[in-house]
């Protein structure tokens, strides 16, 4: 799990790992260095928002989808759609208005760092963001009885999504990540556990 940071002097966007996480539950980690906060902002007059880094410059990708913060004004490089994930609930992409989306690329050894790109032309997982906004921002989303229905799943539900029993503890930890917006994360950790347990 990572997220990106900008340097102030050079305004490169680069990766950090996440580490203050609650009850080792990604979706509640919080920002742990300055520079993994941006403040985000529609654009006046448009659907498009920007992103201004602590150091108060623009996030900007340029033409062949390279990240930067040093920007002072907004142009179309520094302006960006915010698209929901249509199956996995608060996870978004961000799209450029070129139509190509931010990326973080697995490094080839384990030594470097992930990489931010923003030419990836499809929708994958690495495309899918989850973006965190402080408690007060948060819009307060009103549940009907039919979601509060649809939210909830059976034991034999996630034990046929998972391939195998589960524990109690599980169980638990699966339903909280439907109510959190994070399920399909914890449960390709699971199916990732069970192979490891059957080949391990």
């Amino acid at each position: 799990m990572t997220t990106a940071g900008c340097r102030p002097t050079l305004g490169k966007v680069f990766t950090l790992p996440i580490e203050n996480i609650v009850d080792g539950n990604p979706v509640t980690a919080e920002p742990h260095d300055v520079r993994q906060v941006w403040v985000a902002n529609r654009i006046v007059g448009t659907e498009h928002y920007r992103f201004k880094g602590h150091h108060g410059k623009y996030l900007s990708c340029d033409k062949i989808g390279l990240f930067s913060a040093t920007s002072e004004a907004i142009t179309p490089l520094e302006s960006f759609n915010l698209l929901p994930t249509p199956d996995t609930p608060s996870t978004f992409q961000l799209q450029t208005l070129r139509d190509t989306y931010l990326k973080v690329r697995a490094p080839a050894t384990s030594k470097k760092a992930p990489e931010v790109r923003g030419d990836a032309t499809d929708v994958s997982f690495d495309t899918t963001l989850r973006i965190r906004m402080q408690a007060r921002f948060k819009p307060r989303a009103k549940t009907t009885k039919e979601e509060r229905a649809r939210e909830k799943i059976s034991r034999r539900e996630l034990e046929e999504a998972v391939g195998r029993r589960l524990e109690e503890e599980e169980v638990k930890r699966l339903r909280r990540a439907r109510r959190e917006g994070d399920y399909h994360e914890v449960l390709l950790d699971l199916k990732v556990k069970s192979k490891h347990d059957k080949y391990g």
